[in-house]
């Protein structure tokens, strides 16, 4: 008879997935920074990126004080994200709406870490892993503090401009001549 599942072995499942999360998210984050034209955009996915690098050592301890090896499971979701973002700087890589579409794949990432950010420290306060509930929330926070400034980054953008946006990002456009 199989063993009976538990908020513990969900949490532990779930922790995987996120540390696999965070991995890519960094690697996703270099590819960023080389792709995006705003200086302000590199600068916040530059700064994001060393962010998360923190954010992966604090799921290491999560890891430890559950008890159990810090192992990545493959999550399904965050390679689905990468791999749309890949295709989308293909499509759009030299446009003048790259920045724009780069900051939406930047976001479905964040909002998918901060879903399961959000549900982890609540399944760690049922399991009264009070620690973990404290690394979970700085965590939590850092990432909706990124949503919010690419909210910002995305509003200050000049889509379409043309020349004015191939003058400030360095992009050609089909406008600029």
């Amino acid at each position: 008879m199989a063993k009976e599942k538990t908020l513990a072995d969900a949490f532990h499942e779930t922790l995987k997935d996120v540390y696999f999360a965070e991995k890519a998210s960094v690697r996703a984050l270099k590819k960023s920074v080389k792709a995006a034209g705003s200086a302000q955009l590199k600068t916040a996915f530059e700064e994001h990126m060393e962010e998360s690098a923190t954010q992966v050592e604090r799921l290491v301890q999560v890891f430890e004080i559950i008890g159990k090896p810090a192992r990545a499971k493959t999550c399904d979701a965050m390679q689905g994200l990468t791999s749309e973002m890949e295709d989308d700087l293909e499509d759009f890589g030299e446009s003048p709406a790259a920045d724009d579409v780069l900051i939406g794949c930047a976001q479905a990432m964040e909002h998918y870490e901060i879903a399961r950010y959000g549900l982890l420290k609540s399944w760690a306060g049922k399991l009264g892993y009070d620690e973990a509930v404290t690394l979970l929330d700085q965590t939590l926070q850092e990432e909706k503090k990124a949503d919010e400034l690419l909210s910002q980054i995305a509003l200050g953008l000049d889509v379409g401009a043309g020349a004015d946006k191939a003058t400030s990002t360095g992009r050609k456009t089909s406008k600029a001549a």
